[in-house]
């Protein structure tokens, strides 16, 4: 499978997210870019999540049925269910739609992971879906992925 290549320009693979992607600063989302999608991509989607948070790998963000031909995702994602160029945003684990960043309880820094899909067919899914959702419809469709990671910690 190809390897999609993910970058931002708040904060490198592996370092430390600013508060102002976080509950504690501005929760906007971070800018994104990504190169490497596939000829054949349909759509692309994104999966923002944190698998060191007690209980469960908690879902930070759902974004599908991003344009094939985008390279990246601006800073400050607008929480709506449908975007400009027909982005589709699905509900995280705070019960809400778009980005919510990092709230971790005090200690150690976790792990947010950031995984961009390319995909061979627009998904039929509706604005909201929740990660389990998208991964199930998206399975057996993905044509290339990559990740990157940023931490965070209070």
């Amino acid at each position: 499978m190809d390897a999609i290549s993910i970058s931002s320009d708040v904060f490198e693979n592996g370092g430390m997210l600013s508060s102002e992607y976080t509950c504690d600063g501005s929760d906007v989302s971070p800018g994104l870019s990504w190169n490497g999608i596939p000829a054949g991509t349909q759509s692309i989607a994104l999966i923002v999540d944190d698998p060191d948070a007690p209980g469960k790998t908690w879902v930070h963000w759902v974004i599908y049925n991003i344009p094939a031909s985008s390279s990246g995702l601006p800073a400050a994602v607008p929480k709506n269910k449908t975007l400009d160029d027909g982005s589709l945003q699905g509900k995280n684990d705070f019960g809400r739609i778009g980005y919510n960043g990092p709230c971790p309880p005090p200690g150690k820094a976790h792990r947010y992971f950031f995984k961009v899909y390319a995909l061979d067919t627009t998904l039929s899914l509706k604005g909201g879906a929740t990660k389990s959702q998208l991964e199930a419809t998206m399975s057996g469709h993905i044509l290339a992925q990559g990740e990157m990671i940023g931490k965070y910690g209070r």
